[in-house]
């Protein structure tokens, strides 16, 4: 049987407060409303049953209704999650339809798909189908006659909240996504950006992209774009997921990957990491100061890296004539280590660049035809 928790009472393994999906909030929401309008009365909570089995409940913020329609919002509450949506409000405005089937509709606050491989239909609103089988499910829960409902899910201030998410890289313009897959937010889990960056890896595929730039974040996609010469959507930002970008690119068909990274991430990636946070692994100055042998610098370079507390001070303390050879000989490792991630299926490129954007070298695994434009 399912389990009756409280909101209060759902604790992550880290005794951290879990929070709840738009899409729960959305589900709870449109509960709400159908009971308001089938009853003519507010509801103080509702409840509804979440993918994972659990049964939450849900305090119910906004109330009004007429004979023909009611609208109900709940606060979306994160936990101790930094969620961009806490404390959004979520509303959901029901009505009966003529037929039996429930259509869930988008308003104000709510993105609209413009780019293939989401999952969702071109023009639709960004609601996910899990989020979409939630609020069905909610409501047939409140009215199991069969009737029929059209249910406007809308957040005011979506636009301006979705500013701070991806959703413009992957073509969600407006507002913000309705999502989740077990409706709970687990504190500080990695699951949602990896989801991004899959998302954004099927969006390139699905717009015709066989080539792909993974980056670290913001100022590294700045200088491949000036690097590279691909479409909008075969620049991703993978943050520290190098793995999971990999591997996500390598099962959607990339024919060819290219890394951009400055020396810290690059480092970390050319010692094996797939997961390249400081939390999740370390900067082997010992492999730099190999590699500083391998191109012939002198025994005290090395031990100097050797005892550096950082990949920058690499560049400090390297002679100038050296480093275009160093920065070639890290991208051939990471290069290596990425090619056994997609196991082959894939060409991957990887370039080092400055803190200004410049590049310091690049190398290239010529196994696969010809090197992508620039």
């Amino acid at each position: 049987m399912p389990l009756n928790i409280s909101r209060e009472k759902i604790k992550s393994r880290k005794g951290l407060r879990t929070g709840y999906t738009t899409g729960a909030c959305a589900a709870a929401a449109a509960k709400a409303a159908v009971l308001a309008l089938m009853s003519q009365s507010k509801a103080e909570t509702v409840d509804i049953l979440l993918p994972t089995g659990e049964r939450v409940s849900f305090p119910v913020h906004f109330t009004s209704f007429n004979s023909g329609s009611a609208k109900c919002s709940i606060i979306k509450d994160a936990g101790d999650d930094p969620d961009v949506t806490h404390g959004a409000e979520i509303f959901a405005e029901a009505k009966r339809n003529s037929g039996t089937e429930i259509k869930i509709l988008g308003g104000e606050g709510v993105g609209v798909v413009t780019k293939p491989g989401l999952g969702l239909k071109i023009g639709d609103p960004a609601i996910n189908p899990v989020p979409r089988k939630m609020i069905e499910q909610a409501i047939r829960s409140a009215d199991n006659s069969g009737a029929g409902y059209d249910a406007v899910i809308s957040v005011p201030g979506g636009e301006e909240i979705a500013r701070k998410t991806l959703n413009a890289r992957l073509g969600i313009i407006g507002g913000i996504s309705i999502l989740g897959t077990r409706g709970t937010v687990i504190p500080y889990s990695t699951s949602a950006y990896k989801c991004c960056v899959s998302q954004a890896i099927s969006v390139a595929v699905a717009s015709g992209c066989d080539a792909i730039a993974l980056t670290t974040g913001s100022r590294t996609e700045k200088a491949a774009r000036k690097l590279i010469d691909l479409g909008e959507e075969a620049f991703i930002q993978m943050g520290d997921f190098a793995g999971h970008a990999l591997k996500s690119a390598s099962r959607a068909g990339i024919k060819r990957i290219i890394v951009v990274a400055m020396i810290g991430k690059m480092s970390k990636i050319a010692s094996g990491a797939r997961q390249t946070h400081a939390r999740k692994s370390t900067l082997k100055m010992d492999a730099l100061a190999r590699l500083a042998e391998k191109i012939g610098a002198a025994k005290e370079v090395m031990d100097e890296i050797k005892i550096g507390r950082t990949a920058r001070h690499v560049y400090e303390i390297m002679p100038g004539s050296l480093v275009p050879r160093f920065a070639r000989e890290l991208c051939a490792e990471a290069a290596g280590h990425c090619l056994k991630i997609v196991e082959g299926t894939a060409s991957v490129e990887c370039i080092l660049v400055d803190f200004d954007g410049r590049e310091i070298g690049r190398f290239y695994d010529k196994k696969f035809g010809t090197k992508p434009n620039r």
